[in-house]
């Protein structure tokens, strides 16, 4: 081998060295609770952005008050270079493929993500419908998060059933066995 090639497999070595101690420092970050199982590597990396649709409904077990009640999201996920790659519905709670493969899941954790922004989040994912990106997919977490929360103006009885979309952005991502 000679000097050229022993400098690109290094430069491949330390670049797949960076990488992955990039993904555990992020890991490191996170509350323990949404961390992503040891056994598991990424399988892809998306920036979700769109809308959050909240309606104005009675209170659970809170006779004649009212709440802003999460109604579910509608979003775009691009790669990290901004290619559209797949589209974030619910309910229930559904991450699809420009491919069209889809995964849905079951929140195990959250964790809080600052004020005003929704809380950090782990899905165990279920076994995906469909061939293509999100065969293999195992665990779905939400982190890089900005807004997405509940409407701060008024809900009252007077604007039961009213419905309010509020913006949001967070990096889904997502995990397969190692």
């Amino acid at each position: 081998m000679n000097s050229t090639h022993r400098f690109c497999l290094a430069n491949v070595v330390f670049a797949a060295t960076f990488a992955l101690a990039t993904t555990a420092h992020a890991q490191m970050d996170l509350p323990a609770p949404v961390q992503v199982p040891a056994g598991n590597k990424v399988a892809m990396e998306t920036v979700g952005m769109g809308d959050i649709t909240y309606e104005c409904r009675d209170k659970a077990n809170a006779a004649g008050q009212t709440e802003w009640a999460f109604v579910g999201p509608k979003a775009v996920l691009n790669d990290r270079s901004g290619k559209q790659v797949g589209t974030y519905f619910g309910p229930p709670a559904t991450w699809q493929a420009a491919d069209g493969s889809k995964v849905t899941g079951t929140q195990v954790a959250v964790a809080p993500a600052g004020d005003g922004n929704l809380p950090y989040q782990l899905v165990k994912a279920n076994p995906a419908e469909g061939k293509g990106a999100m065969q293999g997919v195992t665990y779905i977490q939400r982190t890089a998060l900005k807004g997405g929360v509940a409407p701060t103006s008024a809900c009252t009885t007077a604007q039961k059933g009213q419905k309010e979309t509020v913006k949001y952005q967070a990096d889904y991502i997502f995990w397969s066995a190692k």
